[in-house]
C-alpha cells in the first residue's frame, strides 16, 4: 500500500528562523497572510526565473531525467544512438564514395584530357605542315595556284 507523506519545504523553514531572529529586538511587526504570501513569492521568483541557492546548472539537467521514466528514457536513447550509427555511417560511406570519384578522375580523366589536348595539337600541327608544303592553300578559291576544294588536304586522321 501506498503511503503519503508531506514534505515541509527546507528553505521555507529556514526563512522563517532567520525572519524571527531578526524581528526578536521587541519590535511589535506582525505579518499578515496576505503579506507573508507575496512576499516568499517575491524571494522564490525573480525575473529570471526561480531562485534556487547552491544548485549547479548539472544538477539540475540530472534532476531532469527523473521526469522520464526509465523505459522512456531507454527507447530514446536507443532512439539517439541508431540515429547517431546511421549518420556515421552514412558520412563514412559518402567518404569513401568521394574518395573514389576524385582518384578515377585523376587517374583516368587526367591523362584521357591530356591525350585529347596532344592529340588536337598533333593535328593543328600537321595542318601547318601541309600548308607550308602545299604552297599557297591560303589563297582565296579562283586565284592562281588555288587549291580545289574537292581535293585532299593533307592527312586526315581516322575519326575526323
Amino acid at each position: 500500500m501506498v503511503k503519503i507523506e508531506e514534505v515541509q519545504d527546507e528553505s521555507k523553514k529556514v526563512r522563517q528562523q532567520d525572519l524571527n531572529a531578526e524581528f526578536d529586538d521587541g519590535d511589535e511587526w506582525e505579518v499578515t497572510d496576505d503579506e507573508s504570501d507575496e512576499e516568499d513569492f517575491e524571494d522564490e521568483v525573480t525575473e529570471k526565473g526561480l531562485v534556487v541557492p547552491n544548485e549547479t546548472l548539472w544538477e539540475r539537467i540530472s534532476a531532469l531525467r527523473d521526469i522520464l521514466a526509465p523505459e522512456t528514457r531507454a527507447a530514446i536513447s536507443k532512439t539517439f544512438r541508431v540515429a547517431w550509427a546511421y549518420t556515421f555511417m552514412g558520412g563514412w560511406l559518402t567518404g569513401k564514395l568521394i574518395w573514389i570519384g576524385v582518384t578515377s578522375a585523376l587517374l583516368v580523366g587526367l591523362p584521357f584530357a591530356l591525350s585529347v589536348e596532344d592529340e588536337s595539337r598533333l593535328i593543328t600541327q600537321e595542318k601547318e605542315i601541309a600548308s607550308q608544303q602545299g604552297g599557297a592553300p591560303l589563297m582565296a578559291p579562283g586565284a592562281e595556284g588555288a587549291i580545289p576544294a574537292d581535293s585532299p588536304q593533307g592527312l586526315r586522321p581516322p575519326g575526323f
